[in-house]
């Protein structure tokens, strides 16, 4: 294994291990859902959400054949993102990849355990009186999209691909 796709799999085992803790703790520590909606800063908030579906609840009433379906496509990802990463040329690659990996793990595992992943996070922001929500998120979440982000960024500004002659 090479050190860049060893640094992939340090930062998916990192991020799922981050992603199922900050879930275990908030469901059974910190017993989010018993303390509903709790105010962490003036644009944050926690609230415990169920999401049965895809990104923004795409999906969501698809039922126990859904998840099932949506478990499998989940674990063809992986296999395939994981193939990419132990392939990918540059370590900005490798360590997105990873980031992508280990939420898609951390989902996968919320909807196999619960049959929906557990989100938690709320921004929002008032402007004029009205209250702007975005989406429930966790740190899984958070991962894929920042490694998502990664993957462009390399694409557009990481050193250019070998041509072939």
């Amino acid at each position: 294994m090479t050190p860049a796709a060893r640094s992939g799999l340090i930062v998916a085992v990192t991020t799922l291990i981050l992603d199922q803790a900050s879930k275990l703790w908030l469901l059974h520590g910190f017993d989010l859902g018993r303390r509903g909606l709790v105010k962490v800063l003036p644009f944050f908030d926690l609230i415990l959400a169920w999401n049965t579906g895809i990104s923004y609840g795409w999906f969501s009433d698809s039922g126990p054949t859904g998840q099932i379906l949506l478990i499998g496509f989940k674990i063809v990802a992986v296999i395939a993102l994981t193939v990419w990463m132990v392939r990918a040329q540059t370590r900005v690659a490798t360590i997105a990849l990873g980031l992508i990996i280990g939420g898609a793990i951390g989902n996968a595992i919320d909807r196999f355990a619960y049959g929906a992943v557990v989100d938690f996070a709320l921004l929002h922001a008032e402007f004029g009186g009205k209250t702007y929500n975005w989406y429930v998120f966790n740190l899984a979440d958070v991962a894929i999209v920042a490694g998502v982000a990664a993957l462009l960024y390399d694409s557009f500004f990481g050193a250019p691909a070998v041509k072939a002659p």
